[in-house]
C-alpha cells in the first residue's frame, strides 16, 4: 500500500488543482501503473486522513483532492473549469468564525471555506 500510497501522492503533487479519484486513476493507468481504482480511493483516504491532502466536494458533491502546500489551516479559490486552486488566507472569515461561536456559546468550533470562479485563463478563452 505504501508504494500505491506514494504513486497517487506523486500524481496530486504534479497537479495544479484538485483532481477526482477517477482523474487520479485514469492518469496512473495510462503512465503503466497497474494499481486498482479501489486502491486510488483508500489511499486518497489515507493522505488525507494524515492531513497531507485536502479534499473538498464539487457542486455535484463529487469529492476532489489536491496535495497541500501548508500543513496550516487556509483555504481555496478553485477554478470551477480546470480546477487550477490558489490557496488563500481568509483571516475575517477567522474572526468570524470565532465570534459567532462565541456569540452562541460554542467552543472549539471549526470551519470549511472554499471560493469557487474562473480563472483569468479560462475567462480568456
Amino acid at each position: 500500500m505504501t508504494t500505491r500510497r506514494e504513486d497517487v501522492r506523486r500524481a496530486l503533487t504534479e497537479s495544479s488543482g484538485f483532481r477526482s479519484a477517477q482523474d487520479l486513476y485514469a492518469d496512473l493507468r495510462a503512465d503503466g501503473s497497474k494499481i486498482g481504482l479501489t486502491t486510488v480511493y483508500r489511499a486518497l483516504q489515507a493522505l488525507s486522513d494524515s492531513g497531507e491532502v485536502d479534499v473538498l466536494r464539487t457542486d455535484e458533491g463529487e469529492s476532489v483532492y489536491r496535495a497541500c502546500d501548508t500543513e496550516d489551516h487556509h483555504h481555496h479559490l478553485v477554478c470551477r473549469t480546470c480546477s487550477t486552486a490558489v490557496e488563500i488566507e481568509a483571516p475575517t472569515v477567522e474572526r468570524w468564525t470565532t465570534e459567532i461561536g462565541t456569540l452562541h456559546g460554542f467552543t472549539n468550533v471549526t470551519h470549511t471555506v472554499e471560493v469557487f470562479g474562473t480563472c483569468a485563463d479560462c475567462s480568456a478563452r
